[in-house]
């Protein structure tokens, strides 16, 4: 409503310039409303900063809304070219499938376990190692450093043989332990990046309260859990929620060390159920036809309680990125 009054009084004035055929003024009025006084107040940059958002939006929301739409449709709905997006008629029966044939509850619930434990565990090791780096000097820190660096930049497939050697030697495959044991060491999933996190973020806080705790006799455990801990608890939530998410939606890693255990992330256990649905039914059949919306249904029953979990701490996530810049910058 104020965006059209401000509409028709600029009209008005415009009008008013014609009648006076005052063009000069008429062409600072253009050039004030279209390209600003600063570029970036002006109406033809709203536009393009607009039509980016627009743009990358319409990219990344794609994939979900062709996602939750087909996976309501039936196989009439799937087979005919004429519907595209909004289905004949809302098909519940193949979140019903899903439902049922994976046990939807047991198996979110084998998934949080193996994604909750296992994030707590880097976390709290993200935040001793990252503190010990960004705080004390001792021999051979920037080759430790570095080594951890690497760690990152090497690609899992290439320790994938040796790792997987080592973890059958000590008795770790088929468990959670073999997620939670090289968490607590800090080589979890992405280690390298929540030791970064810390790193920079312990990098930022004042010495002088360091030193001010250590004239009052604070150890240095106490110092850790009573001044650095408190104030990095953005850098905290950021690298509890993306440590969360990328163990939830882990299937590599959890289908080559926990083959054989009942425990799998839930993307694990929807492939498997898909696959081994379809492999029953012969190519061409309408039962393996539906696979293909009850595979986009069992997508949206995984990917709901990411959503759920955003929508409940998005303040604090919002807050903690703006805080920390990922890089603790």
């Amino acid at each position: 409503m104020k965006m059209f009054k401000k509409l028709k009084a600029f009209n008005r004035e415009m009008i008013t310039l014609l009648k006076a055929k005052d063009y000069k003024q008429i062409g600072q009025k253009l050039r004030r409303v279209f390209v600003g006084m600063k570029f970036t107040d002006g109406l033809f940059y709203k536009i393009l900063i607009y039509s980016l958002l627009i743009s990358l939006g319409y990219i990344y929301l794609y994939p979900v809304l062709y996602m939750v739409t087909n996976s309501f449709m039936t196989v009439e709905d799937i087979i005919n070219v004429s519907v595209k997006w909004i289905p004949s008629s809302f098909n519940f029966e193949n979140y019903r499938i899903v439902w049922q044939d994976i046990g939807y509850l047991n198996a979110l619930k084998d998934a949080f376990i193996l994604s909750v434990l296992p994030a707590l565990s880097a976390t709290v090791s993200s935040a001793i190692i990252g503190f010990g780096f960004a705080r004390y000097n001792f021999p051979l820190k920037r080759l430790l450093f570095v080594l951890m660096i690497i760690t990152f930049i090497v690609p899992p497939q290439i320790t994938m043989l040796p790792t997987f050697r080592m973890f059958s030697d000590y008795g770790l495959l088929g468990s959670i332990k073999a997620f939670i044991y090289p968490a607590i060491l800090g080589q979890g999933l992405n280690g390298a990046i929540f030791i970064l996190i810390f790193y920079q973020f312990f990098k930022m806080i004042p010495k002088s309260l360091e030193e001010s705790a250590q004239l009052d006799g604070a150890s240095n455990f106490k110092i850790f859990t009573k001044i650095a801990l408190p104030l990095a608890l953005p850098s905290i939530i950021i690298v509890f929620l993306f440590s969360l998410v990328w163990y939830y939606n882990e299937t590599y890693l959890s289908g080559l060390f926990l083959r054989g255990s009942d425990l799998m992330t839930l993307p694990l256990r929807v492939n498997q159920f898909i696959n081994s649905f379809t492999s029953v039914y012969p190519e061409g059949s309408r039962a393996r036809e539906l696979m293909q919306a009850v595979k986009l249904a069992g997508n949206v029953l995984t990917l709901l309680p990411l959503l759920i979990i955003y929508f409940i701490f998005q303040r604090h996530f919002v807050e903690s990125i703006d805080r920390t810049g990922i890089t603790g910058e």
